[in-house]
């Protein structure tokens, strides 16, 4: 059952986070346009093993997808069919555990790449297309017509196969404004989408231009559901998604931890986690499944991420700082949102903790020696433990263990 949260009079402060009130101003509330229906659409299985060097195998794709859907994502992309049969393989074994989520296959717009899809059993299909005329000409050497034609008769084809189509655009954020809805309009009238999926294939789009480019398109085809998919070269992944479901996109293609192409996709943890705690926007998941997920990714596939990379970061709870290790100690079990912008158990990852290391003050040579049973109140024999702490520290060139401060700190009070 997915975790719920009461959305208070304050919804910047909750039990859980404390973020800025400033989110929650009717000035910036009414830039905003929020489906009623945000769904997450996964892309790790397909777009995130493009990451180069990352590999998953049958069993750990059926894994990951029965934990996606423990999390309560909506939407797996489950991979390509054509890739492999492996591939093919590991989608029909993740079709037959019926686990909760749609499941989605991916395919160029080619009627054998559908066909290979339809084979495998499959109802809901991703089907790209390149939509920029310089990616066309260099990339694909085709001409603009051609896109639009082989789109027009690979999408009906899957419409006559009873398939749900997600139109995706590549490269689409590059083309020409004209040109790229052209293309949109047409596969919507002549050929068939039951939703567009707006991509930014190179992570080029910068976040004020995607309320303009979702105006755009909804222009065109306001019936239909419109799905945002946006790369993270400039680190600007995840904000560019949340602009597009704050300008009323409805669905998120994101992957676990940002795995993905090149520098990868928008992660799901940023968005989800974000929208809930800046937003006031309950996307419905299981938000304390999310860190253990990305740890499992980690584990089973040699995945490394920035130790203090936000919410998944191993390291992120950790405090050295010697002025923040004071605050700890006067916050704890009486006002820990003082220390940071959310409780770390929201996500399932383990809570705060001061460590020991060259930047440690007087406050963590005290927690430590109260932690280890040790009493002294003599502050010369404290600050010559500290500063054997930061000797240590500088000669490991990394943090001390608890053992390793124990020793100090038996060494200086029985010689003081």
């Amino acid at each position: 059952m997915a975790t719920t949260f009461n959305q208070s009079k304050t919804p910047w402060k909750a039990e859980k986070w404390y973020t800025s009130p400033w989110n929650f101003a009717d000035e910036v509330r009414g830039q905003m346009s929020f489906s009623k229906n945000i769904q997450f659409h996964d892309v790790s299985l397909r777009d995130g093993e493009q990451q180069a060097g990352l590999i998953f195998n049958k069993d750990q794709k059926v894994a990951i997808a029965e934990k996606l859907a423990e999390l309560g994502i909506q939407r797996i992309e489950a991979g390509m069919p054509v890739v492999s049969e492996q591939d093919a393989e590991a989608i029909k074994e993740i079709l037959k555990r019926n686990l909760g989520p749609q499941i989605f296959a991916f395919a160029r717009c080619m009627k054998e790449d559908v066909k290979r899809s339809v084979d495998i059993g499959v109802k809901n299909i991703v089907m790209e297309v390149p939509a920029s005329d310089h990616i066309l000409k260099y990339a694909y050497k085709w001409e603009f017509e051609k896109a639009i034609e082989v789109s027009i008769e690979a999408t009906l084809y899957a419409k006559e196969n009873g398939m749900y189509v997600s139109f995706f655009t590549i490269d689409g954020t590059r083309a020409d404004i004209d040109d790229y809805l052209n293309i949109v309009q047409r596969v919507a009238t002549e050929g068939h989408m039951d939703e567009l999926t707006v991509v930014d294939t190179f992570g080029g789009l910068n976040p004020h231009s995607v309320p303009y480019l979702i105006r755009k398109v909804k222009e065109k085809i306001s019936d239909k559901p419109i799905g945002v998919h946006f790369h993270d070269d400039f680190g600007l992944g995840a904000a560019t998604t949340i602009m597009g479901l704050a300008a009323g996109a409805d669905i998120a293609h994101t992957s676990i931890s940002g795995i993905g192409e090149r520098s990868g996709n928008a992660p799901y943890e940023d968005v989800a986690v974000s929208l809930l705690t800046m937003y006031g926007v309950d996307t419905g998941l299981n938000y304390e499944k999310i860190y253990p997920l990305s740890k499992y990714v980690r584990e089973i596939s040699g995945l490394q991420i920035r130790q203090n990379r936000g919410i998944v970061g191993d390291n992120v709870a950790d405090i050295e700082s010697g002025i923040v290790a004071a605050w700890y100690k006067n916050v704890e079990g009486i006002a820990p949102l003082e220390l940071s912008p959310y409780l770390y158990d929201l996500v399932g990852h383990p809570d705060t903790q001061v460590v020991i290391g060259k930047m440690s003050g007087l406050p963590t040579v005290e927690i430590y020696l109260d932690k280890l049973g040790m009493e002294t109140e003599d502050k010369d024999l404290k600050m010559e433990i500290l500063k054997n702490i930061k000797d240590k520290a500088l000669e490991k060139h990394s943090l001390l263990t608890l053992e390793e401060f124990g020793e100090i700190a038996k060494r200086v009070l029985d010689r003081g």
